[in-house]
C-alpha cells in the first residue's frame, strides 16, 4: 500500500464534464457563423473554392480534393450537414451573410473536456481579414466559457506550414508530431498538435478581444498591433 501511495497522480480535477455544441448562430463584429445548409451555401461556397473566382489550394491538406461539380460538392455539404461530429458551420461575414468558408468543432468529447476545431478553408475573399480572426475566436469563446472546455485543440498536417503558422496566431501552444498519423490521398501525414488549455485561455481571450476592437486597426484597415504580438506575450 505504500508503494502505490508514493505513486504520482494528477492535480485533483473539480470538473464533471462539459456540454457539446449545438448548431446554432454565432454573432462577431465581422463573422457570423451558421450551421451548414447546402441548399443555401453549396453555390457561393463552391465558387470560394473552386476555378475560377475561388482558390482551389485550399484543398492541398484537407482530406478532399476539389469536386468535379457544384453537384459532387452539395453532395458532400450534405453529408457534413448532418454530421454532429464532426459540427459545421459556414463562415460569412457579419454584414451581408455571405459564405465565404467552412469550420467546424471535432473531436468533441464531453466527459473529459476536449474539443477541437479543424475542418478549416477560408475563400480569398476572407483569408486574412478580421472576419477570418472573429470566426475563430467565436468558437473557441463559445468551447470555454459557453459549454465548459477544458482543452480546445488545433491539428493539421505537419507540413502545412500556413496552418501551423495561424494555430500560433491564435494562442495554441505546439505541443508536439504525430508520426505516420493519418494516410491522406494516398500520402503519409505526420500531424502537428497544438491546444489551448482552460487556465490559458483568460490571457488568449483578451490578446483576441483586443486585436478585434475597431480601436486596433486604422482607417485604411492596417492593423495596429498584430494578434501574434498579443497571444505570444
Amino acid at each position: 500500500m505504500d508503494q502505490i501511495a508514493e505513486q504520482p497522480l494528477g492535480e485533483p480535477v473539480d470538473f464533471t464534464g462539459a456540454n457539446a455544441p449545438s448548431r446554432i448562430e454565432h454573432h462577431g463584429r465581422y463573422a457570423l457563423l451558421r450551421p451548414l445548409q447546402p441548399e443555401r451555401d453549396a453555390a457561393a461556397l463552391y465558387a470560394a473554392s473552386h476555378a475560377p473566382t475561388g482558390d482551389p489550394t485550399i484543398w492541398t491538406y484537407l482530406y478532399e480534393d476539389p469536386f468535379p461539380s457544384l453537384h459532387a460538392f452539395q453532395a458532400t455539404l450534405e453529408q457534413q450537414a448532418a454530421s454532429s461530429d464532426p459540427l459545421f458551420f459556414t463562415v460569412a461575414r457579419a454584414d451581408d451573410g455571405k459564405p465565404l468558408g467552412v469550420m467546424s468543432y471535432l473531436s468533441i468529447v464531453p466527459e473529459h473536456g476536449t474539443i477541437e476545431i479543424g475542418h478549416i478553408w477560408f475563400g480569398p475573399e476572407l483569408k486574412r481579414t478580421p472576419a477570418a480572426t472573429d470566426a475563430i475566436y467565436l468558437l473557441a469563446r463559445h468551447a470555454f466559457d459557453d459549454l465548459g472546455y477544458r482543452r480546445l485543440e488545433w491539428k493539421c498536417n505537419a507540413l502545412n506550414a500556413p496552418s501551423r503558422n495561424a494555430a500560433l496566431r491564435f494562442g495554441f501552444q505546439f505541443e508536439g508530431i504525430f508520426l505516420n498519423h493519418r494516410v491522406v490521398k494516398r500520402r503519409n501525414r505526420d500531424t502537428a498538435w497544438f491546444a489551448i488549455t482552460d487556465s490559458r485561455w483568460p490571457a488568449v481571450r483578451a490578446a483576441f478581444e483586443t486585436w478585434l476592437s475597431p480601436t486596433n486597426f486604422e482607417q485604411s484597415g492596417a492593423q495596429r498591433t498584430s494578434l501574434r504580438n498579443l497571444t505570444a506575450s
